[in-house]
């Protein structure tokens, strides 16, 4: 030990020494800067995950941040009822961040694309499905379906890329009543007008590639439509089942993870028939809360995936972590 501490101390006085020489020639000893270029803010925006034979790839086509929750959710309650709810839960009161996550469900022997994200309208925050699918490990001619749950814009923008199709491969999947909705003429001189032409844009053209599909039909082997009307006239979700797993692809029914979830009664801006809405709202929590089955909606944080669990007269949203790893 004595000898270690008289090493040392040698040691120090050493450098010291050879510091006041470098000193006595002019030379100085600079540290080495730590600083390093700000990078600005990222996040992940593709997650991958079997389920049963299945594969299923959320994608973020980017998100937007605005003022909320409130007037958007709660408009059947007062302002600070809101934003205390997304205070308790260490949420800002007054702002909020809305994502975009489309789906890709490859079967083994189609490659099914749910929904088509923002398009140029959003940029450069949002529609950037094009370039996403490529960080996925896809090209937009890979996909053989575009399933559209229901037809606003932030779903069907994407559809479409400087007029010509994204997916130039893909046959259609849609709602009938939802396309008749919102392509008939009855929209011109509404509020639902601005919708109504980018449907007769975006989707209308695919016309004759489409199918239409009610409650309980079939895009695919496991793939069933789920009537979630109330959000849209025609909104449609989706049960994936594969090898005894499923999940829930539920598009709008439920659009925020705190607020929809915890006061499911709460009315929702963009929801057209409220009381529908809240109702469609209630029925499919209560089966995903009771069978357990994980659910993706498009505008849960990404990546999008979680459990349901009843609270309090209303629910409660569990991220999926590992369990759909496993």
């Amino acid at each position: 030990m004595t000898e270690s501490v008289s090493m040392s101390r040698r040691t120090l006085m050493s450098a010291a020494a050879g510091g006041a020489a470098l000193a006595a020639t002019g030379l100085t000893i600079q540290s080495a800067s730590a600083a390093a270029p700000m990078l600005g803010p990222t996040r992940p925006n593709v997650y991958r995950f079997k389920l049963g034979g299945f594969e299923v790839t959320t994608i973020l086509d980017g998100a937007i941040q605005l003022d909320g929750p409130h007037p958007i959710f709660g408009q059947n309650v007062t302002a600070e009822e809101v934003q205390a709810l997304a205070e308790a839960n260490l949420l800002p009161g007054t702002r909020m961040e809305i994502g975009f996550t489309p789906v890709i469900v490859n079967t083994g022997s189609e490659l099914i694309m749910f929904d088509a994200g923002n398009g140029a309208a959003r940029r450069p925050n949002a529609g950037l499905l094009g370039a996403t699918l490529a960080q996925a490990g896809y090209t937009a001619d890979q996909i053989d379906v575009v399933v559209l749950t229901h037809f606003h814009p932030d779903h069907i923008g994407g559809l479409m890329e400087e007029g010509a199709p994204l997916f130039p491969n893909a046959r259609y999947v849609a709602n009938e009543t939802e396309y008749n909705f919102w392509t008939s003429p009855d929209r011109v001189g509404t509020g639902g007008e601005r919708v109504h032409t980018l449907a007769n844009s975006n989707v209308k053209p695919l016309a004759e590639k489409m199918t239409f599909i009610a409650d309980g039909g079939s895009v695919a082997s496991g793939v069933t439509a789920v009537d979630t009307s109330g959000h849209t006239p025609g909104h449609t979700g989706y049960m994936l089942e594969s090898d005894g797993s499923s999940l829930m692809l539920g598009g709008d029914f439920c659009n925020h993870y705190i607020v929809s979830l915890e006061r499911p009664d709460w009315h929702v801006r963009f929801d057209m028939d409220k009381d529908k809405a809240v109702a469609t709202r209630k029925r499919v929590l209560d089966m995903l809360a009771a069978d357990k089955i994980p659910f993706t909606a498009y505008h849960m944080p990404f990546p999008a995936v979680g459990y349901v669990e009843k609270k309090d007269g209303g629910y409660r949203y569990v991220p999926a972590t590992y369990q759909l790893n496993l």
